[in-house]
């Protein structure tokens, strides 16, 4: 009987503050996020991590002593996109491929999840530049609203959320 009033109370707790969760835990415009910067940056080596902020019509990318700055208006294209990557990573994870009996490719399977922001943007002397991004999962979209508030541009068409979820089959039906 104890139990079942403690579990009642605490699915009533958590439905109660569960709303603000999510508010608390947005990215604000401004604040530095953590990314892995893959390729693109020129001065800047394969996979660094670093901190991504937007603020004074650039995109600032800092890891310790390195700083790089791309203006928002020579961005021509950004594109966010989802990815994954394994949960076991680095050495461990190399060497967890020479376990027994295929273990390790089993741990390969576990993944998890991130936002990619892909960047083109052109540099003083004209030429063509990509910068590709990895950042925690639901930053990705934040990042790129304030580049396109600053003057970046993009070809990818906003899509509202849940734009497909909001779509009956009766109501796709009637749009063919």
């Amino acid at each position: 009987m104890a139990a079942r009033i403690r579990r009642a109370f605490v699915t009533m707790w958590m439905a109660a503050f569960s709303p603000l969760v999510l508010p608390i835990l947005a990215q604000q415009p401004g604040q530095p996020v953590k990314v892995t910067q893959i390729t693109g940056l020129m001065g800047v080596k394969k996979n660094t991590g670093g901190n991504l902020t937007v603020e004074g019509g650039n995109l600032h990318f800092s890891h310790e002593q390195t700083k790089v700055e791309v203006a928002t208006t020579s961005m021509e294209d950004v594109v966010t996109g989802g990815d994954s990557q394994r949960l076991v990573h680095g050495t461990l994870g190399t060497l967890t491929m020479l376990a027994p009996y295929g273990s390790g490719r089993f741990l390969s399977l576990f993944r998890t999840k991130l936002d990619t922001l892909t960047v083109k943007y052109r540099d003083t002397d004209g030429g063509l530049h990509g910068a590709i991004f990895t950042m925690p999962l639901g930053k990705a979209d934040v990042v790129k609203k304030e580049l396109l508030a600053q003057g970046a541009h993009t070809t990818a068409p906003e899509e509202p959320a849940n734009s497909a979820a909001a779509q009956t089959p009766a109501a796709k039906e009637q749009k063919q």
